[in-house]
């Protein structure tokens, strides 16, 4: 797309003389347009209420498309592995609204950061073992109406928070009708009744 436009500019510039010329005072005013209205080259303690608000609205404009370029499943709570992406895409495009961080360059961080989570994610479809290195792998707690208490201990599950989670997840309040549970991936606990 670039070498296109270039060469279009190439012949409108052999073609008309003085087209390069204004050409580039066009492009020069448009950039210095562009810096000051979002203060590009400011500190961030000088920039305006306007100025933070159009760099929000670009970085809200390009996290909406860069996450449709990533997946509907990294918005929802599943694992570490997806947490991750939003807590520290959140901190890495928040530098780009209050000035701290290059703008352009902040942005472009936050599309590779989604482009790694998908590839990580793709990566993680196709090897079994890449899946439980980044994503984590779940754990049986329950087997046949037994705790595993040493399991339990491992994942911070208080008998309590058993028992809660049967009774809002399985809908029981009686654990020996209660054939599987386990810690998923995500933290839930799921349970299969006998």
């Amino acid at each position: 797309m670039r070498w296109f436009l270039a060469q279009a500019v190439l012949r409108l510039a052999r073609a008309r003389p003085g087209f390069l010329r204004r050409y580039n005072l066009t492009m020069n005013a448009f950039w210095n347009f562009f810096d000051m209205l979002l203060g590009l080259g400011a500190e961030p303690r000088d920039l305006t209420f306007l100025q933070i608000s159009l760099r929000a609205i670009i970085v809200f404009l390009v996290t909406l498309i860069t996450m449709r370029l990533g997946h509907k499943r990294s918005l929802s709570r599943k694992t570490p592995f997806d947490a991750v992406l939003l807590v520290i895409l959140a901190a890495v495009l928040s530098r780009a609204i209050n000035g701290s961080a290059a703008f352009f360059a902040t942005l472009g961080g936050g599309v590779v950061l989604v482009l790694l989570h998908r590839l990580f994610a793709r990566f993680a479809f196709y090897s079994h073992r890449f899946g439980i290195l980044v994503k984590g792998q779940p754990d049986i707690i329950v087997r046949d109406g037994e705790c595993d208490f040493p399991m339990m201990r491992h994942n911070h599950v208080s008998m309590h928070d058993l028992e809660e989670d049967m009774r809002l997840g399985a809908h029981i309040d009686d654990l020996s009708k209660i054939r599987l549970a386990r810690v998923e991936r995500s933290g839930d606990i799921s349970f299969i009744k006998k």
